[in-house]
């Protein structure tokens, strides 16, 4: 798609997948009579999310033909929504190297066998979320490897011709905008339609505008998409030892965001869309199953139970609720 058309997401209907965990757990629990419950898993169910794509899809280029086939069969005329998680980020310090060399061929071929089963499809594909961001849990010697194989994926995805795409460009809570747009621009952020804010994190969605505003201006004013998927109470902090902390793995409390729609009321913000999918374990921390990715009924329930459509924190709230 050309980075430069007009919003490119706006009247499309997007792939609501049948055979996610969410629908299966939502059938379970109307066939059982727990109505209550089903009715909250429907408000994930019904949400068009996006699939994720990474190492554990093997051989990646039959998964990703027979989802777009099952997408064209199930659904026609609606657009996939499609997420690339390839990089290696399986630790942070102490010399890590995300593969080394070995593991950078793997994920270029990866790349490669990814588009060719994309081919001529028309989808969108969210790029690599915490690719940036995690740079600097790599050893410095292997830090521009990173960005040169992020850039060689963007390369090659960006010639898919009806792809549109969004690269990774972190949250408001995370890295400074400068420099995540000096990283975006040397990835290549020019060949494609912009960037996405705020995949794995829970802030909120206006701070994530005016960060996503900050780093446009930066990079030629492109557009980009905020993840809304897990937002609705926003992020969980603490005081300890007198620093102010962020519960980011599995935060308690927390509620489904905006629901998927290109009304944004920016016109950069081509739309707010759930990028990640609600009820899924980040790790064993506060409570999740494992392994990483693991569907958990009853996290996707209580982000259904405390839903809200809030960009912002009301007036007289902490950590997503009244005082």
């Amino acid at each position: 798609m050309d980075p430069a058309a007009p919003n490119p997401l706006r009247g499309v209907r997007w792939y609501v997948d049948p055979v996610e965990p969410a629908f299966r757990s939502y059938r379970a629990l109307f066939k059982r009579g727990r109505r209550h419950q089903a009715r909250l898993m429907w408000r994930v169910a019904r949400e068009p999310r996006f699939r994720w794509f990474g190492r554990w899809d093997h051989p990646v280029r039959r998964r990703v033909r027979n989802y777009l086939r099952c997408a064209a069969a199930v659904q026609p005329g609606a657009v996939p929504l499609m997420v690339v998680m390839r990089h290696q980020g399986k630790g942070c310090g102490g010399g890590y190297s995300g593969g080394g060399p070995g593991e950078d061929r793997r994920t270029r071929a990866w790349y490669r066998s990814f588009a060719r089963a994309v081919g001529g499809a028309r989808v969108v594909i969210g790029f690599e979320p915490d690719s940036l961001g995690t740079i600097e849990c790599l050893t410095p010697s292997r830090r521009k490897y990173r960005l040169k194989l992020l850039r060689y994926g963007v390369d090659v995805l960006s010639r898919l011709p009806r792809a549109t795409i969004y690269l990774e460009a972190g949250a408001s809570d995370w890295e400074p905008a400068r420099r995540t747009a000096r990283q975006l621009r040397t990835i290549g952020i020019s060949k494609v339609r912009g960037f996405m804010l705020n995949v794995t994190h829970h802030d909120w969605t206006r701070r994530n505008i005016l960060h996503g505003l900050a780093i446009s201006r930066r990079v030629g004013g492109k557009h980009f998409i905020v993840n809304t998927s897990f937002n609705g109470r926003g992020p969980i902090h603490i005081r300890r030892g007198g620093r102010r902390l962020n519960i980011w793995c599995n935060p308690p409390g927390r509620g489904l965001g905006i629901s998927p729609t290109t009304a944004t009321g920016h016109r950069l913000v081509d739309a707010y869309m759930w990028l990640n999918r609600p009820g899924y374990s980040a790790g064993a921390c506060n409570g999740g199953p494992m392994p990483v990715g693991s569907w958990w009924p009853e996290r996707a329930l209580m982000y259904a139970r405390f839903k809200t459509n809030w960009l912002s924190p009301p007036r007289g709230t902490r950590n997503g609720f009244r005082r």
